[in-house]
């Protein structure tokens, strides 16, 4: 199992779940149960208690699927003899963790491996994002971006209601719900702008960290159709939405290219 041991990361994991678990508390044993609406808390409890298993499933798939790392202690002698390279052809490794570098593979300082698609180390999930576990990554914030906007509905709906119905909540209650609409608040703006930033990063084409030090593009430009399928898999299906299946990118790409 792939697992960062890095202490950061592993608080800012905690902390993302224990934020998620909050707002399932204060949702269903402080807004829905209380109303005395069966209907309108069985449905709104059901599309919440749905919403936060999948973006908590996403964030573990997320956390503990190898982002597509190069093997340690690569760059070897006999490795490189048993590639039969070409001639004129030119391997570059990287003399931090001695390992051949793919096209398009960069180094994290926190994995202390090199990532192939690395797009960056996110500490949320504690690991990087890269070419094996975007796809839940993307899940990750679209579930907690979904799971924002459904609280700060509720939340709305039950001030709305209290103010309507001059209903009287505790200072505790009011407590936990102006909390939850911040914390909601904020992490869907968060988690929508990152939604946004890896979908525009999948239609162009580059990752990240290539846009960030602006590198000049050495692959073959594709359709964002066909970027789309790299990461989520093909063929398109509803196993796209879900961080329980696996997706299919096809064969490993041989060391050919490298940066």
């Amino acid at each position: 199992m792939w697992f960062i041991r890095d202490g950061c990361g592993i608080v800012f994991a905690i902390v993302t779940w224990f934020l998620v678990l909050y707002a399932e508390f204060v949702v269903l044993f402080v807004m829905l149960i209380p109303s005395g609406d069966y209907m309108y808390s069985t449905i709104n409890g059901i599309v919440f208690s749905v919403l936060v298993f999948l973006a908590l499933a996403s964030h573990c798939r997320a956390m503990l699927t190898d982002p597509g790392a190069v093997p340690k202690g690569s760059a070897t002698k006999e490795f490189i003899a048993s590639l039969q390279l070409t001639s004129g052809q030119v391997l570059y490794s990287c003399p931090k963790c001695c390992s051949i570098k793919p096209d398009r593979a960069h180094h994290c300082r926190v994995c202390k491996r090199c990532i192939r698609k690395m797009d960056h180390h996110c500490p949320w999930i504690n690991n990087c994002v890269g070419e094996k576990n975007q796809k839940y990554f993307i899940l990750f914030t679209m579930y907690v971006a979904l799971i924002s906007l459904h609280a700060l509905i509720l939340v709305g709906f039950h001030f709305l209601h209290c103010f309507e119905e001059d209903c009287s909540s505790s200072p505790t209650t009011m407590t936990l719900l102006i909390f939850l609409g911040l914390e909601a608040l904020l992490f869907l703006i968060f988690t929508s702008a990152m939604f946004r930033i890896q979908m525009l990063s999948i239609c162009t084409g580059e990752t990240g960290i290539e846009q960030l030090k602006k590198e000049d593009r050495r692959w073959a430009k594709k359709t964002t159709w066909v970027n789309l399928k790299a990461v989520f898999g093909h063929p398109f299906s509803l196993g796209w939405a879900s961080p329980f299946v696996t997706p299919n990118q096809g064969k490993a790409v041989r060391y050919q290219h490298v940066i």
